[in-house]
């Protein structure tokens, strides 16, 4: 069992960067190759490239600590109920923006522990640009000219309220949407729009629709370490491995959690 959570996060960050190298290695390449997974969703070279490299350094740093990879999520729930810790990843969070060459696919690796997710690592391969946090240890955000700033999420600004929303789902917004006033709507995709509420740059991310915990547990850490809180429509913060489906329900992530947000979904 890992305590000291702090001791992980630059290894698994460097990771995430190795990562990163070779999904643009192809991207660049553009090998954009495309098989369909048996719940019909796509896989690409580079996604199978970047988990063979996250779980073979993950096995190295924490050979006792068992996996969970969208690329072989078939452990039953009887096996990994018994886990108090594990690692859980997405290699290529966003194959969808991959394959369309948007940019905006991310690499995430958690460490999940009693259920919490207690560190994150959220990697950008097309801009360099990444987000890592551990319990107790803050947010922050690593840029490619080698800044690494501490990061806050905002409080509710009186005006130009900034929402981020998915570029392919966010047509399941509009209704929630049309409760607000004056707002200006980011278009995005993958686990960056948690970190964009994690680094002020929007203000709340609703989510409509099916997401995977692999989609959610890094940049929930993230988002949590800079004062922000992801929850679902009741009010709960997400939880994992609690049941045999990995299918997270509807949820909202917020920046100001003092501010009644759940009001806009009532």
């Amino acid at each position: 069992m890992i305590e000291d959570y702090s001791t992980l996060l630059r290894p698994v960050y460097q990771l995430a960067e190795e990562a990163g190298a070779a999904i643009m290695t192809l991207y660049n390449a553009n090998d954009t190759t495309v098989d369909i997974k048996a719940d019909n969703s796509p896989v690409t070279e580079a996604d199978l490239k970047a988990n063979q490299i996250i779980v073979d350094g993950l096995k190295k740093l924490t050979p006792d600590i068992p996996i969970l990879s969208e690329e072989f999520a078939k452990v039953p729930f009887a096996t990994r109920s018994k886990w108090k810790q594990y690692w859980l990843i997405d290699p290529v969070d966003g194959t969808k923006e991959y394959i369309d060459r948007t940019g905006e696919f991310t690499v995430n690796i958690a460490l999940i522990d009693q259920h919490e997710s207690v560190l994150g690592v959220v990697y950008v391969p097309a801009t360099g640009v990444g987000y890592e946090a551990c319990r107790g240890c803050g947010a922050f955000k690593r840029t490619a000219n080698g800044t690494y700033d501490f990061i806050n999420t905002r409080q509710r600004p009186q005006d130009n309220l900034i929402i981020t929303i998915s570029r392919r789902h966010g047509r399941d917004a509009k209704d929630f949407l049309q409760r607000f006033g004056n707002y200006e709507l980011l278009h995005t995709g993958s686990a960056l729009k948690i970190c964009l509420v994690a680094d002020a740059t929007a203000d709340l991310y609703p989510r409509f629709g099916p997401t995977s915990e692999w989609d959610t547990a890094a940049g929930q850490c993230v988002l949590e370490e800079a004062g922000g809180r992801l929850m679902d429509f009741e009010g709960n913060e997400l939880r994992y491995n609690t049941k045999d489906s990995v299918l997270n329900p509807e949820f909202i992530v917020v920046g100001d959690y003092h501010h009644d947000w759940l009001q806009y979904l009532a």
